[in-house]
């Protein structure tokens, strides 16, 4: 979902970003200069109330595995928002950039970390199931159901 823009104006990325709850009209993406690879892209910054440019997150760099476009990945967090909002910038520095916003996925993890698979290997005591590979019933239902 396109949420916002930042176009060059007078040598600066200038933009907004605005949802249902969020209104940010006045953002700007100051470049990183840095030899460190972890370090972002751009710092996000945003004219508070006080008209002072501060920080409010920062883009890194990335490149797709199936297009190889660059793009840039983020965040904005602030207090008073109620949590951080996941950004991607798509375009480029002279034609601007395009705000996207998507939902994050929660990943599920096992209590040791490791990432916790759809169907579960051993035998979860509900059976195989009565459903053919095309989704049809093998079988008719059983009306009793076995006990834990």
């Amino acid at each position: 979902m396109n949420i916002g823009s930042f176009k060059s104006v007078g040598g600066q990325l200038l933009g907004s970003v605005a949802t249902a709850t969020i209104d940010l009209a006045r953002l700007g993406l100051r470049p990183v200069e840095s030899t460190n690879d972890k370090a972002p892209a751009f710092e996000i910054m945003v004219l508070n109330v006080a008209k002072r440019w501060v920080q409010i997150g920062a883009l890194w760099e990335m490149t797709s595995n199936s297009s190889g476009e660059v793009f840039y990945q983020g965040k904005l967090d602030d207090p008073s928002i109620s949590e951080p909002l996941q950004i991607m910038l798509f375009g480029n520095n002279e034609e601007g950039f395009r705000v996207v916003w998507n939902r994050p996925t929660t990943r599920r993890e096992n209590l040791d970390g490791t990432r916790q698979n759809r169907r579960k290997a051993s035998d979860d005591g509900f059976g195989t199931g009565n459903a053919t590979d095309n989704g049809q019933l093998s079988e008719p239902l059983n009306d009793e159901i076995p006990a834990f």
